[in-house]
């Protein structure tokens, strides 16, 4: 009695209920990632990233000002000034400090604390501090102080200059924004035809920005200036684009062709050809690796982008073939019969009736191809090496960052999140796409 209309079965809630924990799993870690690339590494070690608006207690290392700012007073050696003045913080309420590493929390703001040099100092809430001694202080530099302290959020871009390099993230938004004005210039410009825009102004609009963001990290060395050797992500983004988007196109285009001729064309050996498809999809592609490998240098292709080019798509095929072909069966035959005796070959079939019609499934495996490539690090491992001699992709660029700056959180946030930023804009730009695409030909 669950299916009587005004009611909802309990399958129903368990499929809510389902979908909102899968996306709160995939929203968490992303919106962490987001946060976390924007704050410091003292704030990280800190406070979770659920916690990045408010205030956090941090244990700081300060130094009073140095030995040669003394004064005497009524014969005896005065230092004063603010700790935070000196290492140029800005001032946070201090709730204890302390004169070794040992004890960091050992006085209250105002307590009077001996030094083992000799002297004593007196911290305040503010950071002001007095230090008196009989003796002249010595040394050339200020004495160390440990405080523990109320700081207040602090977002930061030098996490993407280290990463990027100096000012791509203002150089990005710019190019952005840019994107967004001609977006909404072609809407304008197109509304007269709907089925255009509703068609394809999601692809349109991708690949626009796509372009821009190629122009922002490759017309110049600046996607790299400033930043460090090794974390050298601009380089990297330009390379993984240079990599993904033809390996995404390529296969696309030879599979819509298979498709077609298996779907509509009849000739000898069709059902075994439709068959052998659908075995190569459960074929691991880490058995063809070795052998490839060995055919592209044998033919003198070698390590390099039309290696991997051509790799990714012999790999992405079965399933491109498979997916498009389904889609393409499923079309009405009375179509394509009515174009036939109307006189219309093969191929303005093909181009004119079908692949208008196939769209869905061609934007549901280009999500697919576009998302596997552009996070591949085995394939681009074996068949690639650019012109400086590495592999430089992002997903290489990344596991190297875990060797040199496997402590650096912050970096590694930063890194990850751009590494997954074109990914999700490929996937919201297309993804409505993506249904429409995969039980297309599940159901007559």
């Amino acid at each position: 009695m669950d299916n009587i209309a005004g009611h909802k079965s309990s399958l129903t809630w368990a499929v809510h209920i389902s979908v909102v924990l899968l996306v709160a799993l995939w929203l968490f870690p992303t919106v962490g990632l987001f946060v976390s690339s924007f704050r410091t590494a003292d704030q990280i070690a800190s406070s979770g990233w659920w916690n990045a608006l408010f205030p956090t207690e941090q244990s700081l290392t300060l130094r009073t000002d140095s030995p040669e700012e003394q004064v005497q007073q009524d014969g005896v050696y005065v230092l004063e000034g603010n700790l935070f003045t000196v290492e140029g913080r800005e001032a946070a309420p201090i709730s204890s400090y302390g004169t070794s590493s040992r004890d960091i929390s050992a006085f209250a703001p105002g307590d009077e604390a001996e030094l083992r040099r000799g002297g004593t100092i007196t911290v305040q809430e503010d950071g002001d501090y007095r230090l008196v001694s009989e003796e002249e202080i010595a040394g050339g530099r200020g004495i160390r102080i440990f405080v523990t302290a109320e700081i207040p959020p602090e977002f930061t871009l030098r996490n993407y200059d280290t990463v990027l390099g100096q000012d791509v993230v203002k150089r990005l938004a710019i190019y952005i924004a840019a994107a967004a004005i001609l977006w909404g210039v072609m809407r304008y410009t197109l509304a007269a035809q709907p089925a255009i825009v509703a068609q394809g102004a999601p692809v349109v609009g991708g690949l626009v920005l796509l372009v821009l963001l190629a122009a922002t990290f490759g017309l110049s060395s600046g996607a790299a200036e400033g930043a460090q050797t090794t974390d050298d992500m601009g380089r990297a983004f330009f390379s993984t684009l240079t990599v993904t988007v033809p390996a995404t196109i390529i296969p696309i285009v030879v599979a819509a062709f298979a498709a077609y001729a298996l779907a509509w064309m009849d000739f000898p050996g069709r059902a075994l050809l439709i068959a052998f498809v659908v075995g190569l999809l459960v074929v691991p592609l880490q058995l063809a690796l070795i052998p490839l490998l060995k055919l592209h240098l044998a033919i003198g292709i070698g390590k390099g982008y039309l290696g991997v080019w051509l790799a990714h798509t012999g790999f992405g095929l079965p399933l491109a073939v498979y997916l498009l072909r389904n889609y393409m069966a499923g079309l009405p035959r009375d179509i394509i019969e009515n174009a036939r005796v109307d006189g219309a070959t093969e191929f303005q079939i093909f181009t004119k009736i079908i692949l208008p019609l196939s769209f869905p499934a061609l934007a549901s495996f280009a999500i697919f191809q576009f998302l596997w490539t552009w996070n591949d690090l085995l394939v681009a491992k074996v068949f690639l090496i650019d012109a400086t001699g590495q592999t430089t992709v992002m997903t290489n660029q990344i596991v190297e960052l875990l060797g040199t700056r496997g402590g650096n959180w912050e970096i590694l946030a930063t890194a990850a999140f751009v590494s997954i930023a074109v990914p999700l804009v490929v996937f919201f730009a297309m993804q409505r796409y993506l249904v429409r695409g995969l039980l297309a030909g599940s159901v007559k």
